[in-house]
């Protein structure tokens, strides 16, 4: 079974301030280009795709196991890391949390919690939705 492990306060900039500030309401967004109707993820000023103007959008928050990996060693305790390939269409490298760790599968369906951090900052992860 997973447990909650300290988290990092997450770094800040000012493409991702807008990010960190949604997630305190619990609330999961992705920048989308203005020009190429692209998404994508790790937010960016500027569309990865054709430098476009880019805009932020609410997510689901639901997706699917891409691969995950459950780290039993690099400390007390154990915790899955996966690439999550979410409803729209990107992928986000995040931690499995609140299950079972050795029933995660790829192609696994799950959606977005959040998880504080140090200083009061929220993380989002991932937990099965079965």
């Amino acid at each position: 079974m997973s447990q909650d492990r300290p988290l990092s306060a997450p770094e800040s900039d000012p493409a991702t301030s807008a990010f960190w500030q949604a997630t305190q309401q619990q609330s999961l967004r992705l920048k989308r280009c203005t020009g190429c109707d692209k998404m994508h993820w790790y937010p960016r000023l500027l569309c990865p795709y054709c430098l476009g103007e880019t805009e932020w959008r609410e997510a689901s928050g639901k997706g699917t196991i891409y691969s995950v990996s459950v780290t039993r060693r690099a400390g007390p305790i154990p915790y899955a890391i996966a690439y999550v390939r979410l409803d729209e269409g990107v992928t986000m490298l995040t931690n499995i949390v609140d299950c079972d760790l050795d029933s995660l599968r790829i192609g696994q369906r799950v959606k977005a919690v959040f998880k504080p951090a140090e200083g009061g900052a929220m993380i989002p992860m991932f937990t099965p939705n079965d």
